[in-house]
């Protein structure tokens, strides 16, 4: 890591820049203040401007400076606001930066409409960076870790509070309330804050690290809950038990709807959204009125919008279905406007000039030491308590106390109901930053120095073949279908990686009204109608019996998880395709007949499919008896020495994990190759090496798999006659497409098409068309 003294010199003169921009703004906001000189009693759109650019600019150059420094950028943001506020620019140009933020009620409350809409954005983005899963796997670990963490900083704020001189209360009759938000103030840590510097430290997959993170996550969530409640109190001035009541009620029955029907609703208004506009950042616009809707409940309810605002952020970071490109541009948006105006006007609202006195600056003093050995002391007691090393115990107290935004957003509100004044204001973000700036640098101390265990180094090579792995690259899945063995096939199929990968299905009926469809006993029926809604219904059967067959030790969905719909066909195929490939969808799987073409290749629709399609296509083509049930599928995976096989076999062994069926690896390998000698720069290519690379795949899903090597000059007779003397109903294929006048994956795949009595599936494993569509 390079040095401080380096990184500073890598850096522009920011004070010099800084300076340079008060500069030119100031003269701009002269100009402003001159036009309109003769309405000087109404607010100044021009003087908005000039505070809003000055206040993303500063907190960008000094949020810069943070980062480069290692800290956090939004300490950067405060400090901006501190420095543009009376604790130094007001003490210095007292009557410039009165000039600059009048006291003005009308002018300031543009500039604090931004802000509040901030602190909106903030808590919607937060939501949307908590990771339930792991709090729910860290349950028991994290729970104690923040129950402790929380409860004893809690008391000790609320004694604080309780004990404090009449003269720092803004009004000693709502002292009870005060006491509540010291207390939540000194408790709660930024997950946020939290967040970055584990994963900045590479910890995000260790235990600690994840313990780490998942405990402040329970923090942050059940410090919204305690903070909308308190301001629900703190808006009657008196705890009653009715007030109490009534908050405490609504909260619990807002949360359980939330995570109940409300998970479902979000989902589908995006995928609606989705899938149906056509304008600029249509799923944008949809989560911002999610936002502002559950915002609004909570305060109908007598909460905070805070609260709403993280909820709706955790179900939204909780949709399936393009959750990278929701978080890049809400993360633009926050990150580039919200986050400098709100933590900068929080700079300007302290006044660090009240440290001079000294009575106040020795409460800041206790502030800090309780906040910190409260923090610390209870992370590190509860992680002794569950068994945890003293070093682990160390680092997770280090990494609990951080504040960070989540302070200064508490702060502020109790600012904005009247339970604190400036000076206990500045107080609480003085701690804030203080505990904030001391983290980062104590969490890396700590983690430094400890070792890596024997079960963690297993567990994140999992992780890291899931981060690398073929399957990991898909989001959304596109099944077509025509009512035939095909299609229910393909339905299986699908339901498989629905169950097993968490991936939402839309199911399309290709057929035209009055076309002819044989069933599987032959008889040929008339299409009155899309029989889409009837195959989403058999597909979400499928998934449901997978889930109450599966062993309570497979990592499945839950029948919440599964997501169905159906698109219509109201429009040319080739158009629809290409519709769907802008809305997500990246894996196509087809069931349709027939699937040879006269020429013996594929048929014009699969080919037709393939082109528009901007995906990975899976083709699926059922050839003998189908069993009753998925569970009895018999897989073989033909493999070879190529990138393309091995991901055709995780392809298959997802399947095979998801319907508990029997699988092969069968590698075939041509003579020639068996007598000849590799070579010293052919040892990492070896196609013996195949077995092993696929045998640790099959370990991750935790399949068991037979694994056969065969000899043979052709490969596609191997395949077949290895398929019919062990019984194989399913033959998984990795293909890449072929120039060609019609469909073509090659020899091997087109003889198999017409040669095959029992069913393949041909997937295409190039990545590169569904990574297009992300990029």
């Amino acid at each position: 890591m390079p040095s401080r003294q380096n990184v500073l010199k890598s850096f522009p003169p920011s004070a010099l820049i800084i300076l340079i921009a008060i500069t030119l703004l100031l003269s701009i906001a002269q100009s402003a203040f001159a036009a309109e000189g003769q309405k000087a009693s109404h607010p100044s759109e021009g003087l908005f401007l000039v505070q809003i650019i000055l206040l993303v600019v500063s907190g960008r150059l000094l949020g810069e400076l943070m980062v480069r420094i290692g800290q956090p950028s939004i300490m950067g943001q405060i400090i901006a606001g501190i420095i543009l506020g009376p604790s130094f620019f007001g003490l210095i140009f007292p009557h410039a930066q009165a000039s600059l933020f009048p006291s003005d009620e009308a002018q300031k409350s543009m500039a604090d409409a931004i802000g509040q809409l901030g602190i909106l954005f903030l808590l919607l983005l937060a939501g949307m960076e908590t990771d339930l899963g792991l709090a729910k796997r860290l349950r028991k670990s994290a729970a104690g870790v923040s129950l402790t963490g929380i409860v004893i900083p809690f008391a000790a704020g609320f004694a604080l509070g309780e004990l404090i001189p009449d003269a720092f209360l803004p009004d000693p009759e709502k002292r009870l309330v005060t006491s509540l938000f010291l207390g939540t103030a000194l408790s709660i840590s930024s997950v946020k804050i939290v967040a970055s510097v584990v994963r900045e430290m590479d910890f995000m997959r260790r235990n600690i690290g994840q313990l780490i993170v998942a405990s402040a996550i329970i923090d942050d969530t059940v410090g919204w809950v305690i903070i909308a409640i308190t301001f629900g109190l703190a808006e009657k001035g008196t705890v009653d038990l009715t007030t109490l009541a009534t908050s405490v009620i609504g909260t619990l029955a807002f949360m359980a709807v939330s995570f109940t029907v409300g998970r479902r609703i979000v989902f589908e208004i995006i995928r609606w959204t989705n899938d149906n506009f056509r304008s600029d950042l249509p799923v944008l616009s949809a989560i911002i009125a999610i936002m502002g809707g559950m915002a609004i409940i909570t305060n109908l309810i007598g909460v905070h919008t805070v609260l709403g605002a993280f909820v709706a952020g955790i179900l939204v970071g909780e949709s399936p279905i393009l959750t990278r490109q929701i978080d890049v541009q809400l993360r633009g948006l926050t990150t580039a406007l919200f986050m400098p105006v709100f933590f900068g006007l929080t700079g300007l609202q302290t006044d660090l000039t009240v440290l001079a006195d000294p009575s106040i600056l020795l409460l800041t003093a206790a502030v800090v030491v309780i906040a910190s050995i409260g923090k610390f002391g209870g992370a590190f007691a509860a992680a002794k308590f569950g068994g945890y090393s003293a070093s682990e115990a160390l680092a997770l107290g280090c990494g609990m106390n951080a504040r960070g935004s989540t302070e200064v957003i508490v702060a502020t509100i109790g600012l904005s109901v009247g339970v604190l004044d400036e000076k206990l204001f500045s107080i609480i973000v003085a701690m804030a930053v203080i505990t904030t700036m001391a983290m980062p640098p104590t969490l890396r101390w700590a983690l430094a120095r400890l070792p890596l265990r024997e079960e963690e180094r297993d567990r994140l090579e999992r992780e890291e073949f899931e981060s690398e792995s073929f399957l990991g690259n898909f989001e959304r899945i596109l099944l077509t279908v025509d009512g035939s063995q095909s299609s229910r096939l393909a339905t299986w199929i699908a339901a498989f990686f629905a169950v097993t990968r968490k991936m939402p299905v839309t199911v399309l009926d290709i057929r035209e009204p009055g076309d002819a469809t044989n069933d599987p006993n032959g008889t040929t029926t008339v299409v009155a109608a899309s029989q889409g809604r009837a195959v989403a219904d058999d597909l979400r059967q499928c998934a449901t019996d997978l889930l109450a067959s599966a062993s309570p030790k497979q990592d499945m969905a839950s029948e919440s998880d599964i997501h169905v719909t159906v698109r219509e066909k109201n429009d040319t195929l080739e158009t629809i395709l290409e519709d769907v490939s802008g809305t997500g969808h990246d894996l196509l799987f087809t069931g349709i007949e027939p699937s040879m073409g006269e020429d013996g290749r594929f048929s014009a629709a699969l080919q037709i499919m393939t082109s528009a399609f901007q995906g990975t296509s899976a083709i699926v083509t059922a050839r003998g008896m189908l069993p009753e049930r998925p569970q009895g599928l018999r897989i073989l995976l033909p493999v070879s020495g190529t990138e393309r096989s091995i991901r055709a076999a995780e392809f298959g062994l997802a399947i095979a994990k998801a319907a508990r069926a029997h699988c092969t690896l069968l590698l075939i390998v041509e003579p020639r190759q068996v007598r000849a000698i590799p070579r010293i720069s052919d040892r990492g290519n070896d196609q013996w090496d195949v077995l092993n690379k696929v045998g640790a795949i099959a370990g991750y899903y935790g399949v068991e798999v037979e694994k056969v090597v065969q000899q043979g000059p052709s490969p596609e007779l191997s395949i077949l006659r290895h398929a019919r003397s062990g019984g194989y109903n399913l033959i998984v294929l990795g293909v890449s497409k072929r120039a060609s006048g019609s469909l073509s994956y090659g020899s091997v795949a087109d003889t198999l098409l017409q040669t095959a009595d029992r069913s393949c599936i041909f997937i295409e494993t190039d990545l590169a068309a569904s990574q297009a569509i992300r990029e």
